[in-house]
This record gives structure tokens, sequence and C-alpha cells, in this order.
């Protein structure tokens, strides 16, 4: 087998070629770290040798044994540094393996390393990393996307097979969208978050980033389950299997045209028009839905997320592990632990959620939020009860250039507008590859991501339907394969 066979195989297709005896898992293994150590997308924050990568793995796992994958480093993995893309976590190795990195351990699955990320998850482009930008492969002056912007990078590139990656308001699936390649948020719960360093408890969940829909349904079957390191975590009852429908007759699907308006670029709006006329011909029914209270997401997630994580990052002082600037006295070790340790993304979320959580604004900002969120919900469910499945593009732009947006935050958190309102309604979604565009103002022909989301715990039918369109697209990824490694 050639190196150009084995970069463009999937992972279920290389998986077979181990089982068959066409190539072993240990040359598997060594394709894959050498691809590894030629990383010109600034993809991985630390690369495993052979025996890091192998470290705990169950070599007789089961169909996926020999598969390596790359794990986002918001991941706590055992001796192995964990720094959630933050200064302020240097040198931190975890004395514990999170569950999800754990599950695909004892499946035989090695670890290649551990991928580039917005600082502690929070940013939609991959630039708040404290060990800089992780880089499109589509176009290397381009974001990847956020916060999971690495395991996209590093599987679009031809780095990884397959990534884990999280997503807490479009993480996931934002990133997919931008590289060219499927990204999965499963329904809050299904798998568990022991061992993943929190941003929004409430909000966050792991889930796979990989070439195509087939690929997410096996790495997700591994990764669902109830945890009892995680009572919010109740998994996916059956389990999760490979795909295989070619046609979504009887399927009805929801598109909310109110949220898709003014903002949108020409060329994401061609391919999303597109997509839903290639839905019609594979006899899916178009629908027309209300979602009256999806436009307050971005501003009620701005206020919930953030408040979350100014409590979840309260425990980086410099007094447990991780940067410690100053030994003055207590309060200055705290104030200059957390300047120098934080970026200013970090620091501005944090003063956020904390103005959001203080005395006398609890009710005017937090509540507030808390009960939009609830109608979102409400939202969702009332559409469900009309259609299968709500779709809408997965960003209202292709990748954009680095530095382009950083000096707008606000700019910046409207990437997430389709996104944002699934995650705070607690559904599961993915985003596949739609086709190419051109910028607004005109560029390089860019993925454009199609995002279909689905009811609670309805993974297996939101597979089948993406898998169905997935293969009437046939979208060709082969040029951001040819970007990642010298």
């Amino acid at each position: 087998m050639s190196d150009i066979e084995l970069l463009a195989a999937s992972g279920a297709e290389t998986a077979a070629m181990i089982s068959s005896g066409e190539i072993s898992a240990e040359e598997v293994l060594e394709f894959w770290l050498g691809r590894v150590s030629g990383d010109q997308l600034n993809g991985y924050l630390w690369k495993a040798d052979n025996e890091a990568a192998l470290a705990g793995v169950n070599v007789d796992g089961g169909a996926l044994t020999g598969v390596p994958l790359a794990i986002k480093d918001i991941f706590c993995t055992e001796g192995v540094p964990t720094t959630a893309a933050s200064k302020i976590l240097a040198g931190y190795r975890p004395p514990f393996t999170a569950t999800s990195v754990r599950n695909t351990a004892a499946a035989g699955m090695p670890m290649l390393g551990k991928t580039n990320m917005d600082e502690f998850a929070m940013g939609s482009s991959n630039e708040n990393s404290a060990f800089g930008p992780s880089l499109n492969p589509w176009d290397t002056g381009r974001v990847p996307g956020g916060s999971s912007g690495g395991s996209a990078a590093v599987v679009a590139g031809g780095l990884a097979p397959w990534a884990l990656g999280t997503d807490t308001g479009g993480s996931i699936r934002q990133p997919a969208g931008f590289c060219g390649i499927v990204g999965l948020k499963p329904t809050y719960g299904s798998i568990s978050r022991y061992g993943m360093i929190a941003f929004a408890s409430s909000l966050d969940q792991c889930g796979p980033l990989t070439r195509n829909v087939t690929d997410a349904a096996l790495l997700l079957d591994v990764l669902q389950g109830r945890d009892p390191c995680d009572s919010t975590s109740v998994g996916i009852e059956g389990g999760v299997s490979a795909p295989s429908a070619d046609r979504l007759d009887g399927l009805r699907f929801g598109v909310p045209r109110a949220l898709i308006g003014e903002g949108i670029e020409a060329g994401v709006l061609a391919r999303f028009e597109d997509t839903l006329i290639r839905i019609a011909d594979l006899g899916g029914e178009i629908v027309d839905i209300e979602l009256p209270h999806a436009g307050h997401a971005i501003s009620a997630y701005y206020v919930l997320a953030p408040a979350e994580a100014s409590t979840n990052l309260s425990r980086y002082d410099g007094v447990r592990y991780g940067l410690r600037s100053s030994d003055e006295d207590l309060l200055s070790m705290y104030e200059v632990t957390r300047d120098d340790g934080f970026g200013p993304e970090v620091k501005r979320r944090i003063m956020l959620g904390t103005y959001a959580l203080s005395s006398g604004y609890y009710d005017a900002y937090y509540g507030r939020a808390q009960r939009v969120r609830t109608r979102i919900v409400e939202d969702f469910n009332t559409a469900f009860s009309e259609v299968d499945f709500v779709v809408t593009p997965t960003s209202p732009t292709v990748a954009f250039k680095l530095g382009e947006k950083t000096a707008d935050p606000w700019t910046m958190y409207l990437s997430d507008v389709f996104t944002v309102p699934i995650s705070l309604a607690g559904i599961p979604a993915i985003s596949i590859p739609a086709g190419l565009a051109e910028p607004d103002g005109g560029g390089p022909e860019l993925p454009v991501g199609f995002q279909i989301a689905a009811p609670a715990f309805a993974e297996q039918g939101l597979l089948e339907a993406a898998y169905a369109l997935e293969t009437a697209i046939r979208f060709d990824g082969s040029a951001g394969l040819a970007g990642g490694a010298a």
C-alpha cells in the first residue's frame, strides 16, 4: 500500500485494511507519527512517540484497533502535558485520564498527540491559543475555526485520520465547516465529561471530527456511554452503528428562514440552497419553520457560558497546579498568576461572568438568560413536532483571514450564530461539507458547512440522514489533505 492511499483512507477503511492483514497496525502508526512530525499547521501542542502513543492501549481492542487519533488538549491524559492551550497550565501533567480518552485506548486506538485549541475552549478561530493559532490547510493565511481548530486542522490537513474535540457553542461544528470535514456534537450527556477541563459545564460536550459520516458514527459509538465518574452522562440507548441510508424519503427538514438572513455570505447561502435542492432530490421535504427565540441565543450564551467559566476557572490560582508567578503574599499570588497566565479572551469572559453573577445583577442578566434558554428549548421541541430535522448553514461565512476579527469580539462571536441555539437546547447536530464558495470580496474557494440538528438522543437518525446527503454531495477534500505536513 502506498503512503498516498493510506493518507486518503478513512478511519473505517484503515481499520478494515488492518483487519484483513493488508497492512499492520505498527505500519499504520509509523506512517501517522511521521505525518505528525512534519506538522506545518501548528496543529499539535504535544506529539507522541511510538511508546507514548501506545501507552495504555488495548492491542486487542476491537474493530478499530490500530487506527490512531488526535486528542484535543482539553482532555486530561495521565503523565502527558495537558494545557488547554493556556500558560496557566504550563507543565501540568494530570494524574488521571479523561473517560473519552480511556474509551479510545480501550478500543485499541493509539494517541498521536494533543491538538491546539482556543485557550480553555474560548474562541471561534483558534487565535486565542497561548501557543499561536493553528492554520487552515485549505489556506494557511486563514483560521481553522475554534475552539477545536487544531483537531479540525490536523484531520483536514492529513495529520490524523480522525480526532476528538469539544463543543460548547459550536466548537466542533464550526471548525469542521471551515476545514471541510465532518464534525458531530452529540446530545448533552451522551458522552462523559470526566477529565475534560471545564469551560461551561452545562454546555461542554465531547465529539468526533472525522473525514466522513461513517467515521463519525464509529467513533461516537466508542465514546458514548454512562460513566459513574460523571453523573450527567447517560449514554445513547442501543449505541450507534454505521449508517447506510441512500434516500431521505418521508423525512421533513425544517429551515428557520428568519435566522438565515442578514450577515450570511452570498457563497455560503448559495451552497445552502443547493443542498436543500439535493435533499428534495433524495425524497426529503423542505419545510419553513419558526424558532422565535433563536435570534437571542448569542446574547444569552454570552451571559451563561462566561458565568459558568468564571466559576470553573476560579481554581487556577497558583496554589495547586500550573503557573505560580508570585510568592510575595496570597493576594499578589492570585492576582499576578491569573494576570500572567490567562489570555485576553479568557479574562474578558471571566469578568463578564463574574459581573453577571454579582449581587444585584444576577436576575437581570443570568436569570433572564436562563429563561431565554428555556424558550429556545421549547422552540426546538415545537419544531420537532412538525419536522424530523432542523437545517442551517454551519457558519455565516467561510474561514476568515488570520487577524481579521480579533479586534472586534462581537463580530467573532457571531461566527456561532447558527450553532449556539443548538448547544443551548442540548440536542445533537452534525456539520458536513456542502461544497466550496468564495468569500465575499473575492478570494480562494473554501469549504462551506451544512448543519443538521435532530431531537435529543436521535443520533442514529441524524447520522443516516447526513450519510445519505454526504453520498449525494460527494465533496472532495483532497485539497486540504495536501496542506498539512512538510
